[in-house]
Protein backbone atom coordinates (compact mmCIF):
# COMPACT_ATOMS: atom_id res chain seq x y z
CA UNK A 1 0.00 0.00 0.00
CA UNK A 2 2.75 2.21 0.65
CA UNK A 3 4.17 1.90 -2.18
CA UNK A 4 0.85 2.43 -4.12
CA UNK A 5 0.97 6.00 -2.42
CA UNK A 6 4.02 6.47 -3.19
CA UNK A 7 3.70 6.37 -7.25
CA UNK A 8 0.54 8.16 -6.78
CA UNK A 9 2.11 10.92 -5.41
CA UNK A 10 5.20 10.64 -8.47
CA UNK A 11 2.26 10.76 -11.02
CA UNK A 12 0.53 13.50 -9.63
CA UNK A 13 3.23 15.50 -10.06
CA UNK A 14 4.41 14.31 -13.03
CA UNK A 15 1.32 13.50 -15.83
CA UNK A 16 0.87 17.90 -16.37
CA UNK A 17 4.14 16.65 -18.74
CA UNK A 18 3.16 13.61 -19.99
CA UNK A 19 1.77 13.76 -23.43
CA UNK A 20 -1.10 11.41 -23.86
CA UNK A 21 -2.54 12.20 -20.82
CA UNK A 22 -2.81 16.13 -21.43
CA UNK A 23 -4.47 14.83 -24.94
CA UNK A 24 -7.15 13.12 -23.02
CA UNK A 25 -7.42 15.63 -20.25
CA UNK A 26 -7.04 19.05 -21.38
CA UNK A 27 -10.20 19.81 -23.00
CA UNK A 28 -12.12 17.92 -20.44
CA UNK A 29 -11.36 19.93 -17.37
CA UNK A 30 -12.33 23.07 -19.08
CA UNK A 31 -12.31 25.17 -15.64
CA UNK A 32 -8.48 24.11 -15.43
CA UNK A 33 -7.98 26.31 -18.75
CA UNK A 34 -7.44 29.80 -19.80
CA UNK A 35 -8.67 30.82 -23.22
CA UNK A 36 -6.90 33.88 -24.84
CA UNK A 37 -7.92 34.98 -28.14
CA UNK A 38 -3.89 35.13 -29.80
CA UNK A 39 -0.37 34.65 -27.74
CA UNK A 40 -0.29 38.66 -28.45
CA UNK A 41 -3.14 38.81 -26.37
CA UNK A 42 -2.56 37.33 -23.33
CA UNK A 43 -2.06 39.88 -21.10
CA UNK A 44 -4.28 40.98 -18.01
CA UNK A 45 -2.05 43.99 -17.41
CA UNK A 46 0.28 46.06 -19.60
CA UNK A 47 4.20 45.49 -19.70
CA UNK A 48 4.17 48.80 -18.29
CA UNK A 49 2.73 48.10 -15.11
CA UNK A 50 4.14 44.95 -14.94
CA UNK A 51 7.91 46.52 -14.90
CA UNK A 52 6.57 49.65 -12.46
CA UNK A 53 5.74 46.91 -9.99
CA UNK A 54 9.18 45.16 -9.97
CA UNK A 55 10.70 48.25 -9.87
CA UNK A 56 9.32 49.73 -6.97
CA UNK A 57 9.65 46.34 -5.12
CA UNK A 58 13.04 46.01 -5.95
CA UNK A 59 14.03 49.64 -4.75
CA UNK A 60 12.17 49.13 -1.88
CA UNK A 61 14.40 46.20 -1.22
CA UNK A 62 17.61 47.56 -2.26
CA UNK A 63 16.68 50.96 0.20
CA UNK A 64 16.55 48.25 3.16
CA UNK A 65 18.97 46.96 2.49
CA UNK A 66 21.43 50.13 1.64
CA UNK A 67 23.98 49.82 4.16
CA UNK A 68 25.35 46.72 2.27
CA UNK A 69 24.69 47.99 -1.40
CA UNK A 70 26.55 51.60 -0.53
CA UNK A 71 30.14 50.14 -1.90
CA UNK A 72 28.54 49.15 -5.33
CA UNK A 73 26.45 51.75 -5.70
CA UNK A 74 29.39 54.40 -5.59
CA UNK A 75 30.53 53.22 -8.90
CA UNK A 76 27.27 54.01 -10.77
CA UNK A 77 27.40 58.08 -11.58
CA UNK A 78 24.52 59.17 -9.03
CA UNK A 79 23.06 56.40 -8.00
CA UNK A 80 24.45 56.46 -4.65
CA UNK A 81 23.17 59.67 -3.46
CA UNK A 82 19.90 59.50 -5.02
CA UNK A 83 19.23 56.48 -3.22
CA UNK A 84 20.25 57.91 0.07
CA UNK A 85 18.16 60.60 -0.34
CA UNK A 86 14.99 58.04 -1.03
CA UNK A 87 16.07 56.12 1.77
CA UNK A 88 15.95 59.38 3.89
CA UNK A 89 12.73 60.34 2.49
CA UNK A 90 11.05 57.36 3.65
CA UNK A 91 13.18 56.10 6.72
CA UNK A 92 10.83 55.93 9.87
CA UNK A 93 12.41 57.14 12.79
CA UNK A 94 10.55 54.61 15.15
CA UNK A 95 12.32 51.22 13.01
CA UNK A 96 15.66 49.91 14.44
CA UNK A 97 17.47 47.95 11.52
CA UNK A 98 16.41 46.32 8.31
CA UNK A 99 13.17 44.73 7.52
CA UNK A 100 12.60 41.06 6.31
CA UNK A 101 12.19 40.68 2.65
CA UNK A 102 8.66 40.11 3.60
CA UNK A 103 8.20 42.60 5.58
CA UNK A 104 9.36 45.14 2.51
CA UNK A 105 7.01 43.55 0.45
CA UNK A 106 3.73 44.05 2.83
CA UNK A 107 4.89 47.67 3.53
CA UNK A 108 5.63 48.54 -0.37
CA UNK A 109 2.46 46.64 -1.91
CA UNK A 110 0.06 46.27 1.14
CA UNK A 111 0.63 42.14 0.79
CA UNK A 112 3.38 39.49 1.64
CA UNK A 113 2.62 36.00 0.31
CA UNK A 114 4.47 32.33 1.67
CA UNK A 115 4.64 29.09 0.77
CA UNK A 116 3.00 26.51 3.25
CA UNK A 117 1.54 23.11 2.85
CA UNK A 118 -1.44 23.09 0.25
CA UNK A 119 -4.68 22.62 1.20
CA UNK A 120 -5.14 20.60 -1.86
CA UNK A 121 -4.58 16.93 -0.92
CA UNK A 122 -1.32 15.41 -2.06
CA UNK A 123 -0.64 18.64 -3.42
CA UNK A 124 2.46 19.64 -1.29
CA UNK A 125 3.68 22.76 -1.12
CA UNK A 126 1.63 25.73 -2.00
CA UNK A 127 1.55 29.68 -1.97
CA UNK A 128 -0.18 31.67 0.33
CA UNK A 129 -1.59 35.49 1.02
CA UNK A 130 0.30 36.05 4.33
CA UNK A 131 -0.68 38.93 5.17
CA UNK A 132 -3.05 41.91 3.53
CA UNK A 133 -5.16 42.19 1.09
CA UNK A 134 -4.56 41.77 -2.86
CA UNK A 135 -6.42 43.73 -5.65
CA UNK A 136 -7.51 42.06 -9.02
CA UNK A 137 -4.64 43.42 -11.51
CA UNK A 138 -1.50 43.07 -9.10
CA UNK A 139 1.82 40.84 -9.61
CA UNK A 140 1.24 38.74 -7.08
CA UNK A 141 3.93 36.51 -7.58
CA UNK A 142 7.09 35.70 -10.13
CA UNK A 143 7.88 32.37 -11.53
CA UNK A 144 11.95 32.07 -10.94
CA UNK A 145 14.81 29.70 -12.74
CA UNK A 146 16.88 29.64 -15.45
CA UNK A 147 15.66 30.07 -19.22
CA UNK A 148 15.84 28.04 -22.35
CA UNK A 149 15.50 28.86 -25.72
CA UNK A 150 13.95 26.27 -28.10
CA UNK A 151 17.38 25.06 -29.60
CA UNK A 152 18.93 24.77 -25.99
CA UNK A 153 19.24 21.77 -24.20
CA UNK A 154 17.43 20.69 -21.34
CA UNK A 155 16.93 16.88 -21.74
CA UNK A 156 18.35 15.99 -18.26
CA UNK A 157 17.59 18.92 -16.30
CA UNK A 158 13.64 17.98 -17.27
CA UNK A 159 14.09 14.53 -16.35
CA UNK A 160 11.47 13.39 -13.26
CA UNK A 161 11.17 17.54 -13.27
CA UNK A 162 7.72 19.28 -12.38
CA UNK A 163 8.71 22.56 -12.49
CA UNK A 164 9.48 23.49 -16.34
CA UNK A 165 6.98 25.83 -17.11
CA UNK A 166 6.65 26.22 -21.33
CA UNK A 167 6.15 30.02 -22.36
CA UNK A 168 3.75 30.23 -25.29
CA UNK A 169 6.23 30.91 -27.54
CA UNK A 170 7.75 28.19 -26.97
CA UNK A 171 10.63 29.27 -24.12
CA UNK A 172 10.90 27.05 -21.14
CA UNK A 173 12.04 27.89 -17.30
CA UNK A 174 13.21 25.73 -15.23
CA UNK A 175 12.05 26.84 -12.01
CA UNK A 176 13.57 23.17 -9.61
CA UNK A 177 15.52 24.41 -7.09
CA UNK A 178 16.83 21.06 -6.94
CA UNK A 179 19.77 19.06 -8.09
CA UNK A 180 20.76 19.55 -11.54
CA UNK A 181 19.21 22.90 -12.27
CA UNK A 182 20.36 24.41 -9.21
CA UNK A 183 23.92 23.83 -10.39
CA UNK A 184 23.23 24.95 -14.06
CA UNK A 185 21.09 28.46 -12.00
CA UNK A 186 24.04 29.37 -9.85
CA UNK A 187 26.74 28.70 -12.58
CA UNK A 188 25.04 30.74 -15.40
CA UNK A 189 24.32 33.57 -12.28
CA UNK A 190 28.21 33.46 -11.59
CA UNK A 191 28.98 33.52 -15.53
CA UNK A 192 26.79 37.21 -15.49
CA UNK A 193 28.26 38.77 -12.85
CA UNK A 194 29.17 42.30 -13.82
CA UNK A 195 32.24 43.21 -11.38
CA UNK A 196 29.95 43.81 -8.47
CA UNK A 197 26.46 43.30 -9.49
CA UNK A 198 24.81 40.46 -9.31
CA UNK A 199 22.49 40.28 -12.72
CA UNK A 200 20.32 37.82 -11.45
CA UNK A 201 18.93 36.75 -7.46
CA UNK A 202 20.13 33.12 -6.43
CA UNK A 203 18.73 33.20 -3.09
CA UNK A 204 15.15 31.72 -4.41
CA UNK A 205 17.56 28.51 -4.76
CA UNK A 206 17.26 28.39 -0.61
CA UNK A 207 14.54 29.16 2.05
CA UNK A 208 14.94 32.69 2.49
CA UNK A 209 14.49 34.46 -1.12
CA UNK A 210 15.94 37.63 -0.85
CA UNK A 211 13.15 38.53 -3.60
CA UNK A 212 9.59 37.95 -1.58
CA UNK A 213 7.72 37.64 -5.19
CA UNK A 214 9.80 34.58 -6.55
CA UNK A 215 7.82 31.42 -4.97
CA UNK A 216 5.69 30.95 -8.30
CA UNK A 217 6.76 27.93 -8.97
CA UNK A 218 4.89 26.59 -6.26
CA UNK A 219 1.62 27.37 -6.97
CA UNK A 220 -0.86 24.83 -7.36
CA UNK A 221 -3.22 24.09 -10.68
CA UNK A 222 -6.93 24.55 -9.82
CA UNK A 223 -9.79 22.42 -9.60
CA UNK A 224 -13.01 21.94 -9.41
CA UNK A 225 -13.15 22.54 -6.29
CA UNK A 226 -10.92 25.73 -6.40
CA UNK A 227 -10.74 28.11 -8.84
CA UNK A 228 -8.00 29.73 -10.59
CA UNK A 229 -7.57 33.31 -8.62
CA UNK A 230 -4.67 34.22 -10.81
CA UNK A 231 -2.72 33.46 -14.12
CA UNK A 232 0.38 33.81 -15.37
CA UNK A 233 1.97 36.69 -17.68
CA UNK A 234 5.05 36.47 -19.73
CA UNK A 235 7.23 39.69 -19.94
CA UNK A 236 10.83 40.87 -21.24
CA UNK A 237 12.77 42.62 -19.15
CA UNK A 238 13.06 46.19 -20.85
CA UNK A 239 17.06 46.97 -21.70
CA UNK A 240 16.66 50.28 -19.57
CA UNK A 241 16.16 48.42 -16.25
CA UNK A 242 18.52 49.51 -13.72
CA UNK A 243 21.89 47.70 -13.17
CA UNK A 244 21.48 47.70 -9.60
CA UNK A 245 18.46 45.87 -9.32
CA UNK A 246 19.38 43.29 -11.47
CA UNK A 247 20.13 41.35 -8.17
CA UNK A 248 16.60 40.87 -7.71
CA UNK A 249 15.74 39.01 -10.82
CA UNK A 250 15.10 35.35 -10.22
CA UNK A 251 15.84 34.61 -13.80
CA UNK A 252 18.82 33.91 -15.57
CA UNK A 253 19.28 32.91 -19.56
CA UNK A 254 21.02 29.53 -20.25
CA UNK A 255 23.30 30.71 -23.15
CA UNK A 256 24.76 34.47 -24.64
CA UNK A 257 24.68 33.86 -27.92
CA UNK A 258 21.54 35.22 -28.97
CA UNK A 259 20.95 38.87 -28.02
CA UNK A 260 17.23 39.18 -26.40
CA UNK A 261 15.38 40.51 -24.06
CA UNK A 262 15.32 38.16 -20.54
CA UNK A 263 12.34 36.50 -20.17
CA UNK A 264 10.43 36.40 -16.86
CA UNK A 265 6.88 35.20 -16.08
CA UNK A 266 4.70 36.96 -13.86
CA UNK A 267 1.52 35.65 -11.64
CA UNK A 268 -1.29 38.19 -12.12
CA UNK A 269 -4.28 37.74 -9.71
CA UNK A 270 -7.68 37.21 -11.82
CA UNK A 271 -9.64 38.93 -8.33
CA UNK A 272 -9.14 40.08 -4.91
CA UNK A 273 -7.64 38.15 -2.72
CA UNK A 274 -7.93 38.05 0.78
CA UNK A 275 -5.42 37.18 3.57
CA UNK A 276 -4.89 33.38 4.41
CA UNK A 277 -6.18 32.27 0.61
CA UNK A 278 -4.23 29.87 -1.34
CA UNK A 279 -3.27 31.08 -4.95
CA UNK A 280 -4.13 28.86 -7.85
CA UNK A 281 -3.03 29.43 -11.09
CA UNK A 282 -4.27 28.08 -14.83
CA UNK A 283 -1.56 25.53 -15.91
CA UNK A 284 -3.05 25.40 -19.62
CA UNK A 285 -3.48 28.76 -21.79
CA UNK A 286 -5.40 27.55 -24.80
CA UNK A 287 -4.70 29.83 -27.93
CA UNK A 288 -7.85 30.25 -30.38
Amino acid sequence: MELLRVLRRRWDTYKYRFVPWLLLNVRRQRRTLRFVPESSQDKLISDGDVCDTLLKVFTALLLNDLSRQGPALALLPGAGRRYAQLRADELDPGRQGPLSPQEVLLRTMGFSVTRDRSSLRSAGTGVFVREGFVPKGAVVAMYPGTVYRKHEPIFFQSLGNPFIFRCIDGILIDGNDKGLSRSVYRSCSWRDQLGPFQMSDVSWLTAAPQNPLAVGQYVNNCSYEKAANVCYQEFDVPRHFPVELKQYLPNIVYSHEIDSHLRCVVLVTLRDIQQGEELFSNYYTIIN
